[in-house]
């Protein structure tokens, strides 16, 4: 069986959805399903099961800049993809996205299933709304990544959807070797972007002692003013981007990992590698969040924007003991219900049942 895994945002872009459309098409191969991923790509494709589309431009939604490629040259550089490859099915991430996505709804005649990501209030779904029950007749089956997606999606066409989640790579963060430390270190990472809480995490820290570290991995609008306002904090280090195997050492490394988004959040993929690693987790309470892990139970989460809640949690888990030691081992039993072969052997029976 043959399948097209269609993603709308730029591949060699770091980005939620990107990563687990990536991931979803290694696992299937391993598998045996033939699957390949196409998508926009600026620059070189990150693997090389990758079909590029052209380039992409940013575009402001959700609090975030999503890129995007919805100009006509890959347009038709997707119908050209979708002719020559020949899939039996394609998998359609985030359909309404104008660009690959959308372009492959509307210009294919197989069986289609449909992954909805986002959730809250969407510039795109508003705009869409009235072709949106339309458009999305044309899916064979609709899957969202938490509750939160399905009420997004559903709000704007209705229908009927199977809640999947997401997957990781939990061997990955399991075994990978810890990078070497300086002192109580935590780890961010995430785009520099007002919606993910950095500058609050920033200020927490500096509520805590001088021995403890913060790791930040990732870039983003905020970089360059957050960089500038600590360039004389001696705890804060600022890494850049980085791969998949230096953040899983790093998320190993830490005495914890922090996730202080502010809101956007569909769900947790960063805590569950968090979870896999081992590491302890302090996050803020959001819904998206609590899809992963339980107040309490797998992570401590506090308002969003408090940065002194911040600090005494982290402060909390800094200090480790048994309350903390239990929270790590719940965390890490609850990380083995996502792997991403998991997930690819749902997606697999879907893609049979259609094919079929």
């Amino acid at each position: 069986m043959r399948v097209g895994l269609v993603c709308p945002y730029s591949l060699t872009i770091p980005g939620g959805v990107q990563g687990q459309v990536i991931a979803l098409g290694r696992a299937l191969r391993t598998m045996g399903v033939d699957a390949r991923v196409l998508g926009p790509c600026d620059g070189p494709p990150p693997d090389s099961s990758v079909t590029p589309l052209g380039n992409s431009v940013p575009y402001a939604n959700n609090g975030s800049m999503a890129p995007i490629a919805p100009d006509p040259a890959c347009v038709l550089r997707t119908i050209r993809a979708l002719r020559d490859e020949a899939f039996d099915v394609l998998h359609l991430h985030e359909p309404l996205v104008p660009g690959p996505s959308l372009t492959a709804l509307l210009f294919t005649e197989i069986p289609t299933v449909g992954t909805f990501h986002r959730s809250g209030e969407s510039a795109i779904y508003r705009a869409m709304r009235p072709a949106a029950h339309w458009a999305a007749r044309k899916l064979s089956m609709r899957c969202a990544v938490s509750e939160d997606a399905l009420a997004t999606a559903s709000m704007a066409m209705g229908g009927e959807y199977e809640l999947v989640g997401n997957g990781i790579d939990t061997v990955l963060y399991a075994t990978a070797e810890p990078w070497p430390t300086e002192g109580k270190t935590v780890f961010f990472v995430g785009r520099h972007e007002p919606r993910k809480g950095l500058a609050v995490l920033i200020e927490a820290v500096q509520h805590l002692g001088p021995d403890v570290r913060l790791w930040v991995a990732g870039e983003g609008p905020e970089t360059h003013r957050l960089r500038s306002q600590t360039a004389n904090n001696p705890q804060i280090q600022w890494l850049g981007l980085m791969s998949e195997v230096e953040k899983a050492r790093r998320i190993r490394a830490a005495e914890v990992f922090c996730a202080p988004s502010l809101h956007g959040e569909s769900f947790g993929v960063v805590l569950l590698e968090a979870m896999a690693a081992s590491t302890p987790i302090v996050a803020s309470d959001l819904p998206g969040y609590r899809n992963v892990a339980r107040p309490g139970v797998e992570a401590l989460l506090v308002p969003p924007g408090d940065s002194a809640a911040l600090a005494g949690a982290l402060e909390q888990v800094l200090a480790g003991g048994p309350l903390i030691d239990e929270m790590v081992v719940r965390a890490d039993g609850r990380a083995c219900h996502f792997s991403m072969g998991r997930l690819a052997e749902r997606y697999a029976t879907f893609y049979q049942r259609l094919a079929a």
